[in-house]
């Protein structure tokens, strides 16, 4: 195949928190170049100013459509409007990387990362479960093809209504950046860190289960700090004032790698992800995770972490001292984990299914 243009939307990047959506989308525009050099990505957003909520390094040009943002996302499935093709022309698909759809009249294919409004709606703000049902009801009428990053996900799309002749599991990645023990050292005095710390990444927000991990460190009087990292999302997330809890605020994709290698394990009990970025950017650095069970977080895992209940306290806090206990077995298990998943690969099963909407146009 030859000379295949595809529109790939980018606006979750100028998002307050821009979130893991994001990062995957930033990364497989990154990697595809070096697998398909015959396809070309050219993103498209709202028009957006200089934006300083953007931390990322965007590798495409990004068309402006004249609407951004909420507004965007509303005349989008309302209306079926303004349509991509408006900024971009000439083009053979639109790959909506987020679950909300922009408007075309081409072929679409969209990443779904997670339906975990439909299982905790409490999770999400009002207007949040609005405009993900919407988009769910629009992607079954527009989109040719559903890219979703776990099985788990699969399967609620598949219980949702989704036939399986439009799903493709297409798991993420990770990228796996060399740290320097003085990169570590500059990362920890850069936020006044402690030699030995508990670290939890993610955005701040009620299904992150921040309150039981917080709750699960106070029952044990042995165990080091707890670094969060991650930018305020929505709701109160009610950690307790009783561990040694440091708030870091959101942290720049180039200072992540050395803030994972100096911990002494990542902490990652959520309630429920589509995929859990964190349990493979931990372990490419060589350190223990611990994370839930039964989700898909169980699934990136893999058998490389010490697994837990995330709804049980002891459970969590039984989980952190085994793995920092086992800290070596689980390391070396995590670095193998790490090395089998690429965004390379992520990227290449992308195109493969670019390859077959285009084939059955």
């Amino acid at each position: 195949m030859e000379g295949v243009r595809v529109a790939y939307t980018l606006e979750q990047c100028w998002h307050r928190v821009p979130g893991g959506t994001a990062v995957s989308a930033i990364e497989v525009a990154r990697a595809l170049p070096a697998v398909r050099p015959d396809i070309e990505l050219v993103g498209v957003s709202g028009r957006h100013g200089e934006d300083p909520s953007v931390t990322f390094d965007i590798s495409i040009d990004v068309a402006g459509l004249p609407a951004s943002g909420p507004l965007l996302y509303e005349l989008s499935l309302r209306c079926n409007q303004p349509r991509v093709e408006r900024a971009i022309p000439n083009i053979d698909l639109v790959h909506c990387t987020s679950i909300i759809p922009f408007a075309t009249k081409e072929k679409m294919v969209a990443t779904v990362h997670d339906l975990a409004f439909l299982h905790h709606p409490e999770f999400f703000t009002k207007r949040g479960n609005d405009v993900f049902r919407r988009s769910i009801k629009v992607l079954k009428k527009r989109a040719d093809m559903l890219l979703c990053s776990s099985m788990a996900t699969v399967n609620d799309c598949l219980e949702a209504g989704f036939s399986p002749d439009r799903i493709r599991l297409v798991p993420l990645g990770v990228r796996a950046i060399e740290v320097t023990a003085d990169e570590i050292g500059q990362v920890r005095n850069h936020y006044s860190l402690p030699e030995s710390y508990l670290l939890f990444v993610g955005t701040l927000e009620p299904r992150k289960n921040l309150e039981r991990l917080v709750r699960a460190l106070s029952t044990r009087n042995d165990l080091p700090p707890l670094v969060v990292a991650g930018a305020s999302g929505w709701g109160d997330v009610g950690v307790p004032p009783s561990h040694d809890v440091r708030f870091v605020g959101h942290v720049e994709e180039w200072f992540l790698p050395a803030l994972y290698a100096g911990a002494s394990a990542l902490c990652y009990p959520s309630v429920w992800e589509g995929f859990g970025l964190p349990i493979l950017e931990a372990m490419a650095q060589g350190v223990p995770v611990v994370t839930s069970k039964g989700t898909s977080t169980e699934e990136v895992a893999d058998g490389a972490a010490q697994l837990v209940d995330p709804f049980d306290i002891e459970s969590i806090a039984n989980g952190v001292t085994m793995a920092l206990a086992n800290r070596e077995a689980l390391a070396d298990l995590g670095r193998k984990r790490a090395k089998a998943m690429s965004w390379e690969a992520t990227a290449l099963a992308t195109a493969q299914v670019y390859d077959e909407v285009i084939a059955h146009s």
